[in-house]
């Protein structure tokens, strides 16, 4: 049988949508109510009654008008109104069959007054299931659907309600980000402009301080070297060959730590006393001062580097501290027990297998007297001098160190200032701070803009999930993605995907893990909470 359900009237439903809005508020239930009111006192011979069949929303009405035929929406076909919800498609389209399941692309529209609008599949027609509220789907079966609409409706409202209002605070708390995020910015720009002109400043009075050094070492050097040679004189004088070749192997002794025969460029920067720039480390560069070659045997040492290094020696000794500074014990170089404390206990255990075994290497003891007797000792202005290049070493070191501090903090803001912190700066607080979330195994931990990792609860080292990529949602500010974290075994890289989701505090509120080495977050966040305008748009269907 070909038949066209028609609606009801429209004053009814105008009566029951409003009472559905009793939670609302005064501003919707007014609107309804003067809309009730319209509605009555309009002439009935003004207002015809709106007439559409059944499956169709009202939008659409106009389109299905009895006193006409009937024409397919693509226009492939004209048909008598009588064969509209006919339960025969006609049309390709579908549009002849908005109320029955006969055409498999069609759609049936449920009104659900009270509640919001819905359109199905038309194969859900009559299945025996009640899809819309309203019950109208099953209008042909046995499922015996009643009318929830208002129910709905009214707890679909009350949670609409909550969530704008849950968007109204937590939208001004995002207008507070922006205001601080802005300000944020506009501060660092102002701090990046006062850097640059002191990095240049500090990078001028680096420049001074290093050639002030350069030339206090130089006369530095140039009085080390007077000594040097004032002490191969003495030693000359006071020393016999078979002394001298007895000291020099005795010191080579010791500096060969691992008794291979050999003494390496490493085995001098273990020793303080070739420290020349007194800043706490021997380097390479001060080491190869005294060796020209990667390693040298003992013919080589004795010939080569001895020299260079009997002044440094005999300075550790005490044999060239100003006249009144008392004297230190002269014993065997290395064993000074303030700076080389480890030498110390193993030249105790040296000395006591001497003593108790007779070995090739002659006593140092003689030499020691002799040279003790008649210590040389540094000048006035030859102490000046190393006071002096002391000092420029410090000062040059303060104004090395001030520079790099300056270039540190100026990478710093110029990497913050890249950052994409949203269209207004509202994540730019976010940076710095990390979240924690923990379930049943793991202990997570995200930092914005920085990275993602995962730690066992019970212990063990942290896997890193991902560092910042980028912003990947859509809207573009709805999720963040962090790459290239570690590499699953035999598998791709970790990969962390954050959706933010509006909420009054910063926080990650969930953790899990859809694929493998693929992590997903959920982290609330006053940064994405805007103005719900959804109440001024959203219309219930009448």
């Amino acid at each position: 049988m070909r038949t066209a359900c028609m609606a009801k009237s429209p004053i009814p439903i105008f009566a029951s949508w409003c009472q559905s809005w009793q939670v609302a508020g005064d501003r919707q239930r007014i609107q309804c109510l003067f809309l009730v009111l319209v509605v009555q006192l309009y002439p009935a011979s003004s207002a015809p009654e709106i007439i559409r069949p059944r499956g169709v929303s009202i939008s659409k009405a106009s389109l299905y008008d009895p006193e006409k035929e009937f024409k397919c929406f693509d226009g492939s076909r004209t048909l008598p109104f009588s064969m509209v919800n006919d339960d025969y498609c006609d049309c390709p389209d579908a549009s002849d069959e908005p109320g029955t399941s006969a055409c498999p692309a069609g759609l049936f529209h449920c009104t659900n007054a009270g509640h919001l609008p819905l359109n199905i599949p038309s194969s859900r027609v009559n299945d025996g299931i009640c899809d819309c509220c309203d019950g109208t789907d099953e209008y042909a079966s046995s499922a015996g659907c009643e009318n929830t609409c208002l129910e709905q409706g009214r707890s679909a409202r009350a949670a609409a309600l909550r969530r704008a209002e849950l968007s109204k605070q937590g939208n001004e708390l995002r207008l507070q980000l922006i205001r601080q995020g802005k300000q944020q910015k506009a501060d660092k720009k102002i701090r990046l402009e006062q850097l640059q002109r002191d990095r240049e400043e500090a990078a001028r009075i680096k420049q001074e301080k290093e050639s002030l050094k350069s030339t206090a070492e130089d006369l530095e050097k140039a009085a080390l070297e007077k000594y040097r040679q004032a002490a191969e004189e003495e030693r000359a004088k006071h020393s016999s060959t078979a002394q001298e070749e007895q000291e020099a192997f005795e010191q080579f002794q010791r500096l060969d730590s691992d008794h291979d025969g050999f003494i390496r460029i490493s085995d001098l920067q273990t020793r303080q006393t070739f420290d020349k720039d007194k800043n706490g480390e021997v380097s390479e560069e001060e080491a190869r001062y005294f060796m020209e070659h990667d390693e040298l045997d003992w013919s080589t040492f004795y010939a080569e580097a001895w020299p260079k290094m009997k002044p440094y020696i005999m300075m550790e000794k005490g044999l060239f501290t100003p006249p009144s500074t008392p004297h230190p014990s002269i014993d065997v170089p290395g064993e000074n027990a303030e700076e080389f404390p480890a030498d110390n206990g193993e030249d105790e255990e040296e000395e006591e297998e001497d003593n108790a075994e007779t070995t090739d290497v002659p006593d140092v003891e003689g030499e020691a007297s002799e040279v003790t007797e008649e210590p040389p000792q540094y000048d006035e202005n030859t102490q000046n001098l190393i006071e002096e290049a002391r000092k420029a070493r410090t000062e040059f070191e303060e104004a090395d160190r001030s520079l790099r501090d300056v270039d540190r903090e100026i990478r710093d803001i110029e990497d913050g200032l890249g950052k994409d912190f949203g269209e207004e700066e509202e994540f730019a607080t976010l940076q710095g701070q990390c979240f924690e979330f923990t379930d049943r195994e793991y202990t997570y931990r995200m930092c914005p803009f920085d990275q993602v990792t995962q730690t066992p609860k019970n212990g063990g080292a942290s896997t890193r999930l991902g560092s910042w990529g980028r912003w990947s949602g859509n809207p573009k500010y709805s999720t963040m993605l962090f790459e290239n974290g570690q590499g699953c075994w035999n598998g791709p890289q970790r990969t962390a995907t954050v959706n933010l989701v509006c909420g009054l505090e910063n926080k990650l509120t969930s953790a899990s893990e859809p694929n493998r080495c693929e992590y997903l977050f959920e982290f609330s966040t006053p940064a994405v909470c805007l103005a719900d305008s959804s109440d001024d748009n959203h219309h219930d269907e009448l």
